[in-house]
């Protein structure tokens, strides 16, 4: 495989996701400096990273040019304040206006106006919204029965569902080469990855599936289900949700869960409403959000209280509810509250929570469905830093692999090669190959072709690698 240069990247902000994306960068051998004005912050983000930390104000020009700006190959505005985040990006362009400017946002306000034009307002060439990349995947998670996080892929009708294999199911103590001796029917999957003891590994056919093994199997929707009875549970449906916590994911999630259909003329002059899809509950012990909720969703019920509170959750008869999606801004608190519910009855729980690690740590205790926010934040803005070829990025397990949505080049060496010219067992596996004849699983004979959009499943430590080897040298 090709050594190609490492990027130097600029990030201002040292909180969770500053240095969350700069452990990323850093273990994948590039440059990167990391600024904030806060003393403690920036100590502690030296004591923890191997780069350069600066105590000092991102929007000042001259820290900016004392960090090599003009040399840098992007810069990334992750602080607290959107209002900040944008303001540096406008210094570091008119400074360096040709390096790639990336800034998160939070505030849909700022977004909607800033996404409107053609140009690059402020010299920012991308937002990211966290808290609407968490609501989408809680939102695709309760769509498939919030029995596993779903990673649906650009112009494919595949999906990649993670799941938990259970004690005595017909997965339990089978090897991947004798899988389809216990699947009645012929379809086409691939199991890509599983987790087990805090590691994530692409399996071999001699792999051995157990009991509490978290397993990710790639085919089409309506085969998702007989994995998840292979693993040793059923999808129930689901016909009553209550979402705890009306905040800045909570509202978003509560804006995609109430379908709201269009009405004609009639309907509208006589004030004929459309029907939730789910019978919705909201919940938060702020007043002010309730009262907001209550306004923007008549047809949902709103209550104000403390979902651990015993009587107010015998009150609202809280167990009778099929889904609890817990959205607070209290992680630990969301995946304990959702534990705690699951012994009153309730059948399944969504759980917002910060990272990755965290994320481990609930599906060990019961949550069915765990959200990382600060990963799902990460993930996007690695996206934008890997290329215009590059679509996304989906972290797997604890991080020890990456799923990317890469368009080969036509000048990769990819092109005109089968999959088998250019295997690297363990290293990386195509998962999908899609263009104008359609989206399948490859083989090994499958010859690729520029143009070609490709999932593709690798180790962290080579994917920069991989996804210059598809998307070619520049």
């Amino acid at each position: 495989m090709l050594v190609y240069p490492a990027m130097t990247v600029i990030i201002i902000g040292a909180g969770v996701t500053g240095t969350e994306l700069a452990r990323r960068l850093i273990a994948k051998k590039h440059n990167v400096v990391l600024i904030d004005r806060d003393q403690e912050t920036a100590r502690h983000a030296a004591n923890r990273l191997d780069c350069t930390v600066t105590e000092a104000s991102g929007n000042d020009p001259r820290v900016l040019t004392e960090a090599h700006i003009q040399k840098a190959d992007a810069l990334v505005a992750v602080t607290d304040s959107d209002e900040l985040n944008m303001i540096i990006c406008g210094v570091a362009e008119s400074l360096a206006p040709k390096v790639l400017k990336i800034a998160r946002v939070r505030n849909e306000n700022y977004v909607a106006s800033l996404n409107t034009g053609k140009d690059r307002t402020l010299g920012i060439d991308f937002l990211v919204h966290p808290d609407q990349e968490a609501a989408l995947a809680i939102i695709n998670a309760v769509e498939h029965g919030a029995v596993s996080d779903i990673i649906a892929f650009e112009d494919s009708p595949y999906e990649l569902t993670c799941f938990t294999i259970g004690a005595g199911s017909k997965l339990d103590g089978i090897s991947l080469i004798n899988i389809r001796t216990v699947i009645d029917d012929v379809f086409v999957f691939v199991v890509v990855s599983i987790e087990q003891d805090n590691k994530t590994v692409i399996p071999s056919g001699g792999t051995v599936l157990h009991a509490g093994m978290r397993i990710s199997v790639l085919t089409l929707p309506q085969y998702i289900e007989r994995f998840y009875t292979l693993a040793g549970f059923t999808v129930q449906p689901i016909k009553k949700i209550a979402l705890v916590g009306i905040g800045k994911v909570g509202k978003r999630v509560a804006a995609g869960l109430i379908e709201r259909r269009p009405l004609g003329l009639f309907k509208r002059l006589f004030g004929i409403r459309s029907k939730l899809r789910w019978e919705l509950a909201l919940i938060d012990k702020d007043s002010s959000l309730t009262k907001y909720a209550a306004g923007e969703y008549p047809d949902a019920r709103v209550y104000s209280g403390d979902v651990t509170d015993e009587a107010f959750v015998e009150e609202i008869a809280l167990n009778s509810y099929d889904l609890i999606i817990t959205a607070t801004q209290n992680y630990e608190l969301n995946m304990i509250t959702s534990v705690y519910l699951k012994t009153l009855g309730i059948r399944k729980t969504i759980a917002l929570v910060q990272g990755a690690v965290m994320s481990n740590v609930a599906y060990k205790i019961g949550v069915d469905v765990a959200i990382p926010l600060k990963d799902v934040t990460v993930d996007t803005i690695m996206s934008h830093l890997g290329g215009k070829h590059l679509t996304r990025i989906h972290t797997m397990g604890a991080g020890e692999l990456e799923v990317l949505e890469i368009t080969i080049s036509s000048h990769s060496a990819a092109v005109d090669k089968s999959l088998k010219d250019i295997a690297m067992p363990g290293v990386f596996l195509i998962l999908l190959v899609t263009n104008a004849s359609g989206c399948s699983i490859p083989g090994g004979n499958t010859v690729l072709a520029a143009g070609d959009k490709l999932a593709v499943i690798v180790q962290v430590a080579q994917s920069d690698e991989i996804i210059k080897f598809f998307a070619g040298k520049k």
